[in-house]
């Protein structure tokens, strides 16, 4: 859960097997998907966030795993069990996802996807909001769209001819084909019309780095660091130490940190980054999670939290450390953010921790307000990849929330963080990444030198049109918020008289 800290083990539940312990296919022939949708149920009633608000997770729902195989024996698929499991989907839970292929998955997380490196935006036309146009947000290095030239600011409306729509964009732009044409057009005041430019591009295996732009900018006397910090993926973290030796380097008094295009990622590199920012708070508690009760009641309260720390420590699946770096540290009183409505979970959670110890500000649009946390759970013995008895004749992992995550003063906030200048992106003109001609980093510059905090709600007329999606949303990964499971030094925790299936 915490490879911060090592003194920190995770808790497996295990469950007592009928009245008798006995092993799942004792007296019971499973066919069809019936030990996925075992593996399904008892994952979910262990670690799934709200498993006391849903009946069918009930630690008495079944009394024996025949039970359980004739309720979900009409099911079409073992995806049809999970979401039938979540609690309020899309009100509530708003976030839990089921795989088919953990591999991917696990690609996602460390921001191995396959695409064509062409990042965007999908937004509804002006005058007609069934039309969706896509805008290029930012185009991967070594990816077939920088090869083609594809540029940030371009519009396109069609795919392979078809005119994009909110039904139609996930089959036209995220099926399994890896190639596709892109048909361009220009803005027309937020009804883009052809302009007969089209391009074909195709998908492979990227891997991006998230640290995609550094810089420094003399204002004044002042030096101000920028970075644009696309994922928190557990693969680039010395990556990002390091820029944060270049900030030290500099001597910069400010720092800006662009997250608008970051959905999320590790708990852990969100914890380093915090450390980063600041420094004079090693091991205060930078946030706590709350799991469900049932997990909770049985663990000590510190288990749970997770605190800033001064060096980077990587673990493999047997524990010997393949990493260990003192973090670079900038020991900041105060720190910027640029943000969207793409700005996700392990972003809010650096913002919402830091700001119970330092002055955030913020440029940009309300961010999407994720406040909850998941792990990769497989059909192994104690849910890990490493586990005992993994299953080897299929590949479903689940991504449910399992904890609520919270800074130092118990605060989140699930509508969203609210932006101190509000800024949206202008469709029309995106400016340059890294460069003053983008009037978000523009707007955080004179923040920072003038203080002004004037709200500011749109670029143009045509600013506020609603993003309905985007390219990240729809990887494996999505905007998640992830902690990891670990297959040694397990706190095992017997359920003792309960009889769970």
């Amino acid at each position: 859960m915490k490879n911060i800290k090592s003194k920190i083990s995770i808790v497996i539940i295990v469950s007592a097997l009928f009245f008798t312990s006995c092993e799942k296919s004792d007296n019971y022939m499973a066919t069809g998907n019936d030990e996925i949708h075992l593996f399904i149920w008892r994952a979910m009633n262990n670690y799934y966030l709200w498993q006391p608000n849903v009946s069918d997770l009930s630690d008495t729902r079944f009394t024996n795993i025949g039970q359980l195989y004739s309720e979900y024996s009409s099911f079409s698929s073992p995806r049809d069990v999970f979401e039938s499991l979540r609690y309020q989907p899309g009100v509530v839970d708003r976030f839990s996802v089921i795989v088919d292929d953990y591999v991917a998955l696990e690609n996602s997380f460390q921001g191995i996807n396959v695409s064509s490196g062409m990042e965007f935006g999908l937004v509804r036309y002006a005058n007609d909001n069934s039309k969706v146009f896509g805008y290029v947000r930012y185009v991967v290095p070594g990816s077939d769209a920088a090869t083609q030239n594809i540029q940030r600011g371009m519009l396109f409306t069609e795919v392979d001819g078809v005119q994009l729509t909110e039904s139609n964009y996930r089959d036209l732009l995220f099926d399994d084909s890896n190639s596709y044409t892109i048909n361009f057009a220009d803005f027309n005041g937020g009804n883009p019309l052809s302009n007969s430019t089209s391009i074909s591009l195709t998908k492979t295996q990227l891997q991006e780095n998230p640290v995609a732009i550094v810089k420094t900018f003399q204002e004044g006397n002042n030096k101000i660091g920028y970075l644009l910090y696309n994922q928190f993926s557990s693969s680039f973290d010395s990556d990002l130490n390091a820029v944060f030796s270049t900030f030290k380097s500099e001597n910069i008094a400010d720092l800006i940190i662009d997250l608008r295009y970051n959905g999320g990622g590790s708990v852990n590199t969100a914890t380093y980054l915090g450390a980063m920012v600041t420094g004079q708070f090693n091991g205060q508690l930078f946030s706590k999670e709350q799991w469900n009760t049932k997990i909770q009641e049985l663990l000590d309260a510190s288990i749970f939290e997770n605190n800033f720390t001064n060096e980077i420590v990587k673990r493999d699946q047997n524990q010997n450390i393949i990493l260990q770096e003192p973090i670079n540290s900038l020991n900041l009183n105060r720190v910027y953010f640029i943000t969207s409505g793409s700005s996700a979970s392990a972003s809010e959670l650096v913002m919402n921790s830091l700001s119970s110890y330092i002055d955030v500000s913020s440029v940009g649009k309300t961010t999407i307000g994720k406040v909850h946390g998941s792990v990769t759970l497989y059909d192994s013995d104690n849910y890990t990849r490493t586990g005992n008895n993994l299953a080897n004749e299929h590949t479903w992992a689940l991504q449910p929330l399992v904890l609520e995550i919270l800074n130092k003063d118990n605060f989140n906030d699930p509508n969203g963080i609210t932006p101190t200048v509000e800024l949206a992106e202008d469709y029309e003109n995106l400016g340059v990444l890294g460069e003053r001609s983008d009037p978000l980093l523009d707007r955080t510059i004179l923040l920072i030198a003038t203080g002004g905090r004037s709200m500011n709600t749109r670029v143009n007329e045509f600013s506020e049109l609603k993003q309905i999606s985007n390219s990240k949303e729809n990887y494996p990964s999505g905007n998640n918020m992830f902690i990891e499971l670990k297959n040694k030094n397990l706190n095992l925790i017997d359920l003792g008289d309960k009889k769970i299936i």
